[in-house]
C-alpha cells in the first residue's frame, strides 16, 4: 500500500511538472498536438500508478519523452509556417458575405448547431447581423460583426429601436423544427408560405431559416447567398 501511495505522488509530481512546463493554455484553447500530447499524457500517468508490477521507470521514462517530443514540436510550429499548417490546419471561414460556406462545414465536420452555439458563446444570437465567422485552428470561432451591429447603443446615437427577441431556427439543414415552431404557434402552413415567396420547392433544399417574433428571417439555400426580410408573424 505504502508503494503504491509512493508511486503515485511521485507521478503525480512529474505530471505536474510536465503540464507547467507545456504552458497554460485551456483545453479549448489547445491546438490539435497539444490536445493529443495531453491526453496521452494522462493515460500513460494512470498506468504505473495503478499496476505495481511495472517498474515506475517505465511510466517515468514516457512522460518525459512526450514533454521533449512537445516541445520540439511547439519549435517547429514556431519556426516553420508550413509544419504549422500540418500540424494545425488553417483557419477556415464559414460565414461570408454570402451566407453560411456550407460545403467549409461539411469540411470541418460541423453541423449548422455547431455553428450556431459557437456563435451565442461569442455573444451573437443572430446570424443576420455576422459579416464573417472564422473557425480558428484550436475550433474556436471568431465573430466579424457587420457596421450596422456596432457596439454602440441607440440611447448614444437618439434612434428608436425595436425590442430585441430570441432567434429561432425554423428549418436546420433541411429539416423542420417542429418544436421551435410549436414556440412560436406557427404551422408548416407559414413554413410554405415562406418557401412560396422565395420560389424554393422544398424544405430539403434550405440550409438555415431563423426567425424572431419582430419576424426579422434569416433565409439561405444549400449552396446559395442568404437573405434577410421581414415576414409578418401572427400574433
Amino acid at each position: 500500500m505504502i508503494t503504491l501511495v509512493l508511486r503515485s505522488f511521485i507521478i503525480y509530481g512529474i505530471v505536474l511538472v510536465a503540464v507547467r512546463i507545456m504552458g497554460k493554455r485551456q483545453i479549448g484553447d489547445m491546438q490539435p498536438f497539444e490536445l493529443v500530447v495531453t491526453l496521452i499524457i494522462a493515460d500513460l500517468a494512470c498506468i504505473p500508478m495503478s499496476d505495481v508490477s511495472i517498474p515506475l521507470v517505465f511510466g517515468i521514462v514516457p512522460l518525459l519523452t512526450l514533454v521533449v517530443l512537445h516541445h520540439l514540436f511547439t519549435l517547429l510550429n514556431r519556426k516553420s509556417i508550413f509544419f504549422r499548417k500540418l500540424l494545425n490546419g488553417k483557419p477556415i471561414i464559414v460565414i461570408d458575405q454570402d451566407g453560411i460556406n456550407y460545403p467549409a462545414l461539411k469540411q470541418l465536420n460541423m453541423t449548422l448547431n455547431d455553428l450556431t452555439e459557437g456563435l451565442r458563446t461569442s455573444q451573437c444570437f443572430d446570424l443576420a447581423n455576422v459579416a464573417y465567422a472564422i473557425v480558428e485552428t484550436n475550433g474556436n470561432i471568431s465573430v466579424l460583426l457587420k457596421s450596422s451591429a456596432s457596439p454602440a447603443t441607440s440611447g448614444q446615437l437618439k434612434l428608436s429601436t425595436e425590442e430585441d427577441s430570441l432567434n429561432y431556427v425554423l428549418i436546420n439543414d433541411g429539416k423542420l423544427m417542429e418544436e421551435n415552431l410549436k414556440e412560436l404557434k406557427l404551422d408548416r402552413e407559414f413554413i410554405q408560405k415562406i418557401m412560396k415567396s422565395q420560389k424554393t420547392p422544398k424544405v430539403n433544399d434550405i440550409l438555415v431559416l431563423t426567425i424572431n417574433s419582430n419576424g426579422n428571417v434569416y433565409y439561405q439555400e444549400k449552396n446559395k447567398p442568404c437573405k434577410t426580410f421581414i415576414y409578418e408573424v401572427k400574433k
